[in-house]
């Protein structure tokens, strides 16, 4: 004989239903009740799964079957899997349990400079994160004084209808601000006084974060682990992005830096030595050779001095060396000498001029009135001073 109905009452099946029909039932009214389609009767949907929890498993059934719902208390079986946990295991959502049981991951963005990435570094990044309070143990008062929560009525929200037109009304749902979204909370003298009842203390963590040779802007280093606490959910993570500064010689591009390289045109043609600092504080020697012309825009390379390769860090990329030639300023040598150079540099080409031919002079453009050519102010109607256009300064 069956002590009491409540359970099968609330799914619509009476004691003698078969576990097809039990779970038939729950089935219906789980996806009629869910929060997600009826934010209203979230505690209609605990009630439906704590019941379809009991009558689904055979022994939990016979144990309420015997002696009701306070058998089911006292044999320590329901209330410990939260209602949706049960809706996922039944309808196979096992992807938003998951989401529910870890806390948010924490994502923070470090500067680190060129040199940092080159050479590796320890970093100690200070931050704040909610931990489990010490006193209470994350319960947030008095155990045993947690009561239903009278502004909600249990259900963590809170419904307001407004009019916001004739014949129209609008529903907002908000989280209850009494007992944030919980259903339950403390009266004040048995909250605990060291967290104010919200279950976690706010502390500061130092992190250690280690900067591998070779690693790259943006690149994330993960703390498994170390985001907030919250009770009864696995900690995220706290993961660190790095952001690389700008250097004033190089730049980075993949495994390969490029720098420029100024250089003066007797260099170019004649040959040179020059040095260059490198980001572990090495000097290195080049050498370009007599006779070997470099050309403005020339692109060379040194193997091996580039950035070292992440987690192979002693194999390293190139080093782009861009050279940028530097000509002499006008007038820098006597006309009477400019022969004696002549003879030196390959010779000039022949150019057959005719009569028919128009000369004229170079000369330095006029920049402001370039620049009122390009944004179309030197193209306006003047019927008095006729077109104009770009001007060249006087000599």
């Amino acid at each position: 004989m069956v002590h009491e109905t409540g359970y099968y009452d609330l799914l619509g099946v009476g004691p003698t239903a078969s576990p097809d029909e039990i779970k038939k039932a729950y089935r219906k009214l789980a996806l009629k009740y869910h929060p997600d389609k009826n934010p209203s009767e979230g505690e209609k949907f605990k009630l439906i799964s704590q019941a379809y929890e009991v009558l689904s498993d055979p022994k939990k059934r016979d144990l309420y079957d015997q002696g009701g719902e306070q058998a089911i208390k006292e044999g320590g079986v329901g209330g410990g899997s939260s209602p949706m946990d049960i809706f996922n295991m039944f309808f196979g959502g096992g992807g938003r349990t998951q989401r529910e049981r870890r806390g948010k991951n924490v994502v923070h963005q470090l500067s680190v400079t060129l040199e940092e990435m080159y050479n590796g570094a320890t970093r100690k990044l200070g931050l704040q994160k909610n931990v489990i309070c010490e006193k209470c143990e994350g319960y947030g008062g008095k155990k045993g004084a947690l009561e239903k929560c009278t502004n909600c009525k249990g259900r963590g929200v809170q419904v307001k209808v407004q009019q916001i037109g004739p014949g129209m009304i609008q529903q907002i749902q908000s989280m209850c601000s009494d007992c944030q979204g919980q259903g339950e909370r403390f009266s004040p003298k048995d909250r605990c006084k060291n967290c104010n009842g919200h279950k976690v203390e706010r502390k500061k963590k130092i992190l250690e974060v280690h900067i591998d040779k070779g690693m790259k802007d943006g690149q994330k280093i993960t703390f498994h682990g170390e985001g907030d606490q919250e009770p009864g959910l696995e900690p995220g993570d706290v993961i660190i992005v790095l952001d690389q500064k700008d250097h004033t010689l190089f730049q980075r591009q993949d495994d390969n830096l490029i720098m420029k390289m100024n250089i003066k045109l007797v260099e170019a043609l004649c040959g040179f030595q020059k040095t260059i600092q490198t980001l572990d504080n090495r000097t290195l020697i080049i050498t370009s050779h007599p006779g070997e012309v470099i050309k403005n825009g020339d692109l060379k390379c040194v193997q091996n001095e580039g950035m070292p390769l992440y987690r192979d860090p002693y194999e390293k990329g190139q080093l782009l060396i861009q050279f940028m030639v530097e000509f002499p300023e006008r007038h820098w040598l006597p006309e009477h000498l400019m022969y004696q150079l002549e003879r030196l540099l390959p010779p000039r080409d022949d150019v057959m001029i005719t009569d028919e031919m128009e000369e004229v002079e170079l000369c330095m453009p006029d920049v402001q009135t370039q620049q009122k050519a390009y944004s179309g102010e030197a193209y306006e109607e003047d019927d008095d001073s006729g077109p104009r256009g770009v001007q060249c300064q006087t000599q």
